[in-house]
């Protein structure tokens, strides 16, 4: 016979791509300190979000993580400044984010998604993204 679940032991984690659910202070706050946003205003925060296809991930209410996805919604889409707070890390919050991302209705017919990370590979290598093919043909400009 099954044990019963006690209910005040259940994390419960959401992700909603509403915005205005977002609580932007918690992003700015954790982005001005990483290595790829360091600096980065709340004004430029609040910015990036309303250009870009959001995620927030919450337990019990309280937002953890956040990802945004950059994209014309048939092509292309880059994936930007996943991240789940640091005293969540290590419970599989992250993998649920980004499977969500993958599986978001809207986000179905992108042909190539893209992202750059320096120490999360494994988490994304487990999505399907590997190194890039022809890394001879891409360019950037950094300003």
């Amino acid at each position: 016979m099954p044990v019963p679940v006690n209910p005040f032991y259940i994390n419960m984690i959401n992700i909603s791509t509403d915005k205005e659910k977002l609580d932007v202070a918690f992003i700015q706050n954790f982005l001005k300190d990483i290595y790829w946003a360091a600096g980065r205003t709340i004004e430029e925060v609040q910015i990036t979000i309303e250009h870009s296809f959001c995620f927030g991930i919450y337990l019990n209410e309280q937002q953890i993580g956040f990802a945004r996805v950059i994209t014309d919604y048939v092509v292309f889409a880059y994936l930007m400044d996943v991240f789940i707070d640091e005293k969540h890390r290590g419970k599989g919050y992250a993998s649920i984010l980004i499977d969500a991302m993958m599986k978001e209705p809207a986000l179905q017919q992108i042909k190539i998604w893209r992202l750059a990370t320096t120490d999360a590979h494994f988490l994304y290598e487990k999505f399907g993204f590997k190194p890039l093919a022809h890394p001879e043909k891409l360019m950037e400009k950094v300003v």
